[in-house]
């Protein structure tokens, strides 16, 4: 009993010694087999104590019982202080070091109409209005009708309309290009109710020659704020403050009658020109004007209750001004001589 009872210790001990120095998982599996396993050092050792008396197989037994339990408990720590190990130096060999600063990639740059654009839809969010945007191909009746331009009005040649080849069942051509953004002043007041406050950002089309001031295809922002108590001088302030945002807090503006089938009365907004010819001067960066009764009853507004603001500028006028552009064409060329400029 005491031969075994010592074989016993003496292998727990150094079986423990021995697992103090594993350092890799397969080693570790061949201690297991080699202490543990069915034909292990321990088990060929408590299958003797069949030639035990009872009273010695119980002392035995449980002395084995102990040993057993405290090497699969040294197996197990140890299992998981080689894989926490193995963890540790993967994570320190894949570790990424974050306030390492990014290698610049060539990704291109933003078109000079996109700054401009981006610069504007900033300047009357931060105003409180939306951005909202509407299809290119439109129809007739927001293109014109709905904007007090009924069919044969004579205002519709201010517009050269790019009409789409499809005729409707009275042989009409009721399709177009949109020839400017101000349609969604229509589609949005017949969808939700005053207060309204958004900007229209978008391209429109015109059937025209282009020349440095003239393009075919071009962005236009348009605005519109509709509410109870809205007067000329709610429109003259926000343009006002819209002017010195993009061109600098010293700039001042000025307005003059203009006509638009849309608004009334109608203006232009000029801003005041250092660069002009003579060395001072004025030019004109959009027209504005206080929407049309009949446009807002049109939609199921009550005129005599609403009124509102309306205005539309072409960002590439805008950059023409800001960066001294003499011909819009320059835009649209894809040359990157002009674009690395911006």
């Amino acid at each position: 009993t005491q031969s075994t009872a010592q074989s016993i210790e003496d292998l727990t001990q150094n079986a423990l010694q021995e697992l103090s120095q594993i350092d890799n998982p397969d080693e570790l599996e061949q201690w297991r087999v080699r202490i543990l396993g069915r034909r292990g050092e321990l088990t060929g050792i408590l299958r003797g104590l069949a030639q035990l008396d009872l009273e010695e197989r119980r002392q035995v037994g449980a002395l084995g019982n102990q040993a057993k339990a405290a090497l699969e408990e040294g197996l197990e720590k140890r299992g998981r202080d080689i894989s926490e190990a193995r963890l540790a130096q993967v994570a320190d060999l894949e570790r990424i070091d974050v306030t390492l600063p990014g290698r610049p990639v060539a990704t291109g740059r933003l078109h000079p109409t996109t700054q401009v654009l981006r610069e504007i839809t900033d300047a009357f969010v931060a105003m409180g209005f939306s951005i909202v945007e509407g299809p290119e191909v439109e129809w007739d009746h927001y293109n014109f009708e709905m904007l007090n331009i009924p069919q044969g009005h004579p205002a519709r040649d201010m517009w050269n309309t790019l009409w789409v080849d499809y005729v409707n069942e009275e042989g009409q051509r009721p399709m177009l290009l949109r020839t400017h953004t101000s349609p969604m002043q229509a589609r949005v007041m017949e969808s939700v109710q005053p207060p309204v406050r958004v900007i229209v950002p978008g391209k429109c089309y015109r059937y025209e020659a282009t020349d440095a001031t003239h393009e075919w295809h071009f962005y236009q922002v348009e605005g519109l704020a509709v509410d109870e108590g809205i007067t000329f001088a709610d429109l003259k302030g926000t343009l006002y403050e819209f002017a010195r945002r993009l061109f600098g807090t010293e700039r001042k503006v000025r307005f003059r009658c203009d006509y638009f089938p849309f608004v009334e009365p109608g203006v232009d907004m000029s801003i005041d020109c250092f660069s002009c010819e003579g060395g001072s001067g004025w030019i004109e960066i959009m027209g504005a004007g206080m929407v049309h009764p009949r446009v807002l009853a049109g939609v199921g507004y009550d005129p005599e209750k609403y009124t509102g603001f309306a205005f539309g500028l072409g960002p590439e006028r805008i950059a023409m001004l800001k960066y001294g552009i003499d011909d819009i064409r320059h835009f649209y060329s894809n040359d990157l001589r002009f674009l690395r400029q911006f």
